[in-house]
């Protein structure tokens, strides 16, 4: 990798294993940048069935894998949320990273922490078995609506509204980031990418990988960005580097121990 342009980007709520997941996308979007720090912000998984994985989500791990070798001079964060909650253990074996639930650094002289917010989600907190309960249903629900995911995408945006979800983890984010002395704080968790000022303190959402918009945040000594993603269109044969990718997913999964199919298509959890 070139000399960093960012010291940091972050980004969340991937959803591995969901229907919705823009995997690619996101693995697009950071072979295309420079950085010395990545912080997975949370909710990388959809849940703890790897078998419902596909190829391109065994593409993402494999490249997360790559970075977090120390010869590329890249600092891999993981940060827990509700959706991963369980796979500590597990990812550091997957892809040798570190899983914190909470993780603070400093930069140009102020004081960052970055925490997935569903600490701040008294809904999530409180309803543990219902919350994997309404998991499991919206998984089936895009297994009905595979083809356009129209359906699953306005219920996720309904759900976070009804919930109130947005002011909610703002405001405990700012009351989060006040005890730590912390100047920035970082969350996912909301889906919706967001920037506030309150009391000297910077508040950034990362947004989600589920929706057409997908976002991500980017540190460097000009400030925060949150940062949208555009697909590019790539006029080269797809026949031509298919084999490479698809060949270090199968490598990779098979070196997990975990199940998955020659296609690495989604099966039935």
């Amino acid at each position: 990798m070139n000399a960093p342009c960012f010291d940091t980007v972050i980004l969340s709520d991937l959803h591995l294993g969901s229907e919705v997941s823009r995997a690619q996308a996101a693995l697009a979007m950071l072979k295309g940048n420079s950085f010395r720090r990545l912080i997975l912000l949370g909710d990388i998984f959809c849940d703890l069935n790897f078998r419902r994985l596909k190829k391109e989500h065994w593409q993402f791990l494999s490249y997360i894998r790559k970075l977090s070798n120390p010869k590329r001079g890249v600092e891999v964060v993981w940060v827990e949320g509700n959706h991963d909650q369980g796979l500590s253990e597990v990812m550091s074996h997957l892809v040798g990273v570190e899983v914190y639930q909470e993780y603070e650094w400093n930069f140009c002289g102020l004081r960052h922490v970055a925490i997935h917010g569903h600490q701040f989600d008294r809904f999530t907190i409180n309803n543990v078995v219902l919350s994997r309960a309404l998991t499991t249903l919206y998984l089936a629900v895009q297994k009905l609506d595979s083809r356009r995911q129209g359906t699953v995408r306005l219920l996720e945006r309904l759900d976070t509204r009804w919930l109130r979800l947005t002011s909610k983890v703002a405001n405990g984010a700012f009351a989060h980031a006040k005890n730590r002395n912390a100047e920035r704080v970082f969350c996912g968790h909301t889906h919706e990418p967001l920037r506030l000022k309150n009391g000297g303190i910077e508040y950034f959402n990362t947004g989600c990988w589920t929706q057409p918009r997908a976002t991500y945040v980017t540190i460097d000594k000009e400030g925060v960005q949150i940062c949208e993603y555009h697909e590019r269109i790539d006029h080269s044969d797809p026949g031509q580097e298919r084999g490479h990718p698809a060949a270090e997913a199968a490598d990779f999964a098979y070196a997990t121990g975990l199940p998955a199919d020659e296609e690495y298509e989604s099966v039935p959890g």
